[in-house]
C-alpha cells in the first residue's frame, strides 16, 4: 500500500506565528512534505508565495473576482518551475454556478469599462461612465418577472 501523508491547512484561524511554519513544510517539496496545502481564500491572498504548488483549486468561491485572481497569483510566482493548473469547483445548478456566472460577467465589465490589466479609481471617469456603472437596467431587471 501507498503511504499516505496528511496535507495541512492555513486559514484565519491559523494563529499568525505559526502560518509561516505550514507554508514552509509545503514548499520544501520533499518525499515527507505534504502533498497538498488548503487555504482559506483570505489568507492566500495575503503575501504568500506558493511556488511549490502545481494545482489550484478554488471551491466555496468569493464574489470578488480580483480576491480570487490574487490567491491564484500565489502559485505563479517569481521562481515557480512547473505548470500550474487552476480548477474552479463549480456544481451545476447551484449557487457556485450563479456566482461563477456572475464573477464571469465582473471580469468582463471590468474589461469594457477599463481595459485588461489596468486599475482605476471612480474619479478616473466622467460623468456618463459613472452613471452608466450605476444606473439600473430596467430591461435586465425585468425580463425574467413571470
Amino acid at each position: 500500500a501507498l503511504p499516505i501523508w496528511p496535507g495541512v491547512a492555513l486559514d484565519g484561524g491559523t494563529p499568525v506565528a505559526e502560518r509561516q511554519a505550514v507554508v514552509d513544510a509545503f514548499q520544501a517539496e520533499g518525499p515527507r512534505s505534504p502533498p497538498f496545502l488548503v487555504l482559506s481564500l483570505k489568507v492566500g491572498g495575503a503575501g504568500l508565495n506558493l511556488t511549490a504548488a502545481s494545482h489550484v483549486v478554488h471551491f466555496d468561491r468569493w464574489w470578488n473576482p480580483a480576491a480570487e485572481d490574487q490567491a491564484t497569483g500565489r502559485a505563479h510566482r517569481i521562481g515557480q518551475r512547473r505548470g500550474v493548473l487552476v480548477h474552479k469547483f463549480i456544481c451545476r445548478g447551484t449557487l457556485e454556478e450563479r456566482v461563477d456566472q456572475m464573477l464571469r460577467e465582473k471580469r468582463t465589465l471590468a474589461g469594457d469599462v477599463v481595459g485588461e490589466g489596468q486599475e482605476f479609481t471612480l474619479t478616473d471617469l466622467d460623468d456618463e461612465q459613472v452613471l452608466s456603472l450605476v444606473s439600473l437596467d430596467v430591461r435586465s431587471a425585468l425580463a425574467e418577472v413571470i
